[in-house]
């Protein structure tokens, strides 16, 4: 087993009581064989990024620590949007719950099935202000800092709800 570090997860949901569905979620990253949640933003809602004709989303980040290489922590995480209702219909579509790993540590990393950090993460408000929230001094892994992120991001009407 190796060694513990923080990571960070986007939660995303726009159907079936999306705030239930970011609720279920983080319960279910909590039970995560050799993973803690340390904190978790207030959640947001957010215009769709993709096709206009759905429902706005919730969102919020999770912290975590964890023990789980980078992709036995993806296929965790995709197991939860299954059990959860998930079906990759179409891209940025409507979902039931959608569980992105932002940043692991400061791994860099691409694979056919993950690149870190995320590739959209520091353009997105829907990601950044919920990080930011949970990790203000937070620095990504080439150097720049939260808020250089934010001033640069794109901007999807976000609102915090609670």
């Amino acid at each position: 087993m190796q060694q513990t570090v923080v990571s960070y997860i986007a939660l995303g949901s726009n159907l079936e009581n999306p705030a239930q569905q970011v609720h279920d979620a983080l319960l279910a990253i909590d039970q995560l064989p050799g993973t803690y949640l340390l904190a978790y933003s207030s959640l947001y809602q957010s215009a769709p990024m993709g096709p206009q004709d759905q429902p706005p989303f919730i969102n919020a980040v999770a912290k975590v620590h964890t023990r789980l290489a980078p992709l036995e922590l993806l296929d965790k995480l995709q197991a939860i949007e299954k059990q959860q209702g998930r079906v990759r219909k179409e891209r940025w579509g409507a979902r039931t719950i959608d569980l992105d790993i932002v940043l692991y540590d400061h791994t860099i990393m691409q694979t056919e099935r993950l690149t870190l950090p995320h590739y959209g993460a520091k353009e997105r408000d829907f990601v950044l202000l919920p990080l930011a929230e949970i990790s203000p001094t937070l620095v990504f892994p080439d150097g720049d800092t939260i808020n250089e992120a934010l001033e640069q991001c794109e901007r999807y009407q976000l609102e915090k709800i609670d």
